[in-house]
């Protein structure tokens, strides 16, 4: 028997994943988290391609064309955790299936903008919309699916999230090439009707009482604006929406950055009071007492700001930094997100099977080994070598999502909802602060004068910028390894996840 036949027997995948299927129920839930995923993950990361080509059509710096980006993320960040409330309130099932119809409303107008405006407007509204999706998703995973089957559950979705990116990808390079960024979003308009129709099913169990007793809660609103308006402020802080140049010690960028974070800790520290003194509050700071369920908060914000950062950078250095078309940069990251095709499946088996401790710290070392090696000498390799850089950061990638999705989950059975709020919230946080911080870092590099310079001499300065951002990303992924050195998994038995509160679990 060859080592891969013995892998694969050892681990049984095949087996594993058809008793997922085992009842229509858990069919339909695979089936609409997996397109819901698909239509996320296709209107979110893969849309950062366009950023070039939106600056060249609108005539704007790179800069503010990133905003078309960041808007969609930004909302989405900041309204994730209030999205999950609203499933405890009203259902999972229903909360999900309306983000999927608001998205795909938000997709055709973002196709039909005039302006730079408009396409940062709309953005934002469909950053709403996959905040319902995204916010109710590990929710109803978790209701169907026990503990100790969700590292494998986890993976079809994560799995399709990576064919909604590839399709992105592949599709999305050949429109800016020869048609238009506006086919971008025609084309997620498409995945989200199938979306919509797949996720259909699901609702008969929501009214059946399946997926989960709806809580009647009371949601303080002012608490869940206060929260909105917190995390807007905390990421605009970082932003250069000031006169002069993009930097923090002139003067103009003194009386923005500086006022705007004292704005941001004041709001944060009233929602914090607020919470802490309310009987029934929005978001129950107790629950951060359990050490592991932070820990595991904190690595997977690190690892999700390296994703975007990638997704961010790589499109600008290679075509404004190596003079190369979108194109390429598609099969770039074709490669990249390839191996989220199947290293998912084989890590929530892992995961399910072993519960081993060395997962999350050997996936985040070989994200930062993969960064690293990316920003010092992506400049120096020729265009086929940057896929070959990119190989660990890719390995890892594919083995950390699902079975940390699975963990977050697990290391807090009592309240799926929060769980799943704050699982959505820190990941979308690290997008976004992985955006802007990408966009701010390499800004800062440019001459003010860049648009004045030649192409070719441009190049070497896009470069320098593009160096510098990976190697912050490295050290703030590795961060994250060591707390997930020593983050302990959770012990879980084999029960029923159709059951509210699902499985038990605790910390070894």
């Amino acid at each position: 028997m060859s080592v891969f036949s013995l892998i694969l027997d050892r681990l049984n995948i095949v087996g594993a994943f058809k008793q997922l299927g085992s009842t229509q129920q858990r069919k339909d839930t695979l089936f609409a988290l997996a397109f819901g995923q698909l239509l996320v993950q296709s209107t979110f990361i893969p849309i950062t391609l366009t950023i070039p080509s939106i600056a060249h059509y609108f005539s704007v710096d790179i800069d503010d064309a990133s905003w078309s980006v960041i808007a969609r993320l930004l909302v989405l960040g900041s309204t994730v955790f209030i999205s999950a409330r609203l499933g405890d309130r009203y259902g999972y099932a229903l909360v999900f299936f309306v983000g999927i119809i608001v998205m795909c409303i938000a997709n055709l107008l973002a196709a039909t903008s005039g302006s730079l405006i408009q396409l940062i407007i709309w953005s934002g509204l469909g950053g709403a919309g996959g905040a319902l999706v995204s916010a109710n998703s590990n929710a109803i995973l978790s209701v169907v699916f026990s503990a100790n089957e969700r590292g494998r559950a986890f993976a079809v979705p994560v799995t399709a999230s990576r064919i909604g990116t590839l399709l992105g990808v592949a599709l999305y390079g050949l429109f800016l090439s020869f048609v238009s960024w506006r086919l971008v979003f025609v084309s997620t308009l498409l995945m989200g009707l199938l979306a919509i129709y797949y996720s259909y099913p699901i609702l008969k169990y929501h009214f059946q009482g399946l997926l989960g007793e709806r809580k009647y809660i009371k949601i303080n609103y002012l608490s869940a604006a206060l929260l909105v308006a917190t995390l807007s402020v905390f990421i605009l802080s970082g932003s250069h929406l000031h006169d002069g140049s993009e930097s923090f010690t002139s003067p103009e960028a003194l009386g923005y950055h500086i006022p705007m974070h004292a704005l941001a800790l004041a709001l944060g520290l009233l929602f914090f009071v607020m919470q802490i003194r309310s009987p029934n509050p929005f978001l129950d700071f107790q629950y951060f007492r359990r050490k592991y369920f932070s820990m595991a908060l904190f690595s997977n914000t690190t690892f999700h700001l390296s994703m975007l950062t990638i997704f961010t950078l790589v499109p600008i250095v290679v075509e404004d930094g190596l003079g190369y078309t979108p194109i390429v940069v598609s099969c770039i990251l074709l490669v990249h997100q390839s191996f989220g095709l199947w290293l998912p499946a084989i890590a929530g088996m892992i995961y399910d099977r072993y519960n081993p401790r060395w997962l999350g710290p050997v996936s985040l070392m070989l994200v930062a080994t993969g960064v690293g090696l990316l920003g010092i000498f992506a400049s120096v390799v020729p265009v086929w070598g940057i896929p070959i850089l990119l190989v660990p950061a890719s390995v890892g990638t594919g083995l950390f999502i699902s079975p940390y999705n699975a963990l977050v989950m697990n290391t807090l059975p009592e309240n799926r909802g929060f769980a799943s709020g704050m699982l959505e919230t820190t990941r979308q946080m690290g997008h976004t602060i992985g955006t802007t911080m990408a966009a701010m870092i390499l800004g800062i590099s440019l001459p003010a004068t860049i648009a004045l310079i030649p192409d070719t001499d441009a190049q070497i300065y896009y470069q320098q910028g593009f160096r510098l951002a990976s190697l912050t990303v490295v050290w703030i992924v590795s961060a994250g390894c060591i707390v997930a050195l020593f983050q302990k998994v959770p012990v879980v038995t084999a029960t029923s996840g159709s059951q509210e509160g699902s499985a038990p679990a605790r910390a070894n």
